[in-house]
C-alpha cells in the first residue's frame, strides 16, 4: 500500500491515478496515526514552501513524516514535496523544512533570456545508481514547472541532474529516502517507470 500525504496544497489524484495505473494500491490520507503505520509515503506538492511547512505543522504531520523517513521505510518527495525534504527555502521569506536531508532550496538565479519559472520538458542525466531511477538512460526526458530547486550539503544524495540556465538537481536519493523535482506523474512513461520502481520498493 502506498500512503499518500493530503496537506491541502498538492496534486493527489494525478498522483493517485498515476500509482493505480500502474497496479499499486493507494490511499489519500492527512490522518496522523494512518501515516505512522504507512508501509511507503508520498509526499507530493505544489505551491509555496511556507504555506506547505505551516499546513503540515497545523495538521500534525511533521513528526509522522520525519519518523517515517527514520524508519527505513521509503518515502518519496514529488516536486515541492522534495523540496519539503531539505532543511530551509528561502521562497518568499526564510522557512524551515522537515530537515531530513542538509540542505537548503534557493529561487533559479534571474539570467537574460532565461524564463522563470522554470515550465517544460528537460533531459535527464544520471551520475549514479539509484533504486528510483533505475533503468533510466541519460536524456529521458521529465516535466518540469518549478521556480526554486535544492542545493544539498551532501553531493552524493544527487540522483538525477537537469538543465535550465545552470545544472540543477533534479532527483535525490539517500538510502530510503527520494525524490523528484520534477512531476512524474504527467512525465508520460518514463515517470511512471519512476512511480513503478518506487511501488515496487
Amino acid at each position: 500500500m502506498i500512503t499518500i500525504l493530503d496537506y491541502s496544497v498538492n496534486n493527489l489524484r494525478s498522483v493517485q491515478k498515476a500509482f493505480e495505473h500502474l497496479g499499486h494500491q493507494t490511499q489519500v490520507t492527512s490522518d496522523a496515526d494512518e501515516i505512522a503505520r504507512a508501509e511507503k509515503l508520498v509526499l507530493p506538492g505544489v505551491g509555496a514552501f511556507g504555506e506547505a511547512m505551516r499546513n503540515l505543522e497545523a495538521k500534525g504531520l511533521i513528526d509522522p513524516v520525519v519518523a517515517h523517513a527514520q524508519s527505513g521505510k521509503p518515502l518519496m518527495g514529488v516536486c515541492l514535496g522534495m523540496q519539503l525534504l531539505f532543511d530551509w527555502s528561502d521562497e518568499l521569506g526564510v522557512y524551515s523544512g522537515l530537515g531530513i536531508l542538509g540542505g537548503g532550496v534557493h529561487r533559479f538565479t534571474d539570467a537574460p533570456d532565461l524564463k522563470i519559472p522554470h515550465i517544460g520538458w528537460s533531459g535527464l542525466t544520471f551520475p549514479r545508481e539509484s533504486k528510483l531511477y533505475h533503468g533510466l538512460e541519460n536524456g529521458e526526458m521529465t516535466y518540469f514547472v518549478h521556480s526554486y530547486h535544492v542545493q544539498p550539503e551532501d553531493p552524493s544524495i544527487v540522483a538525477a541532474t537537469a538543465h535550465h540556465g545552470q545544472t540543477f538537481v533534479a532527483g535525490v536519493e539517500r538510502e530510503n529516502v527520494m525524490g523528484a523535482q520534477f512531476h512524474p506523474e504527467k512525465s508520460s512513461a518514463v515517470g511512471l517507470r519512476i512511480l513503478d520502481n518506487f511501488g515496487k520498493l
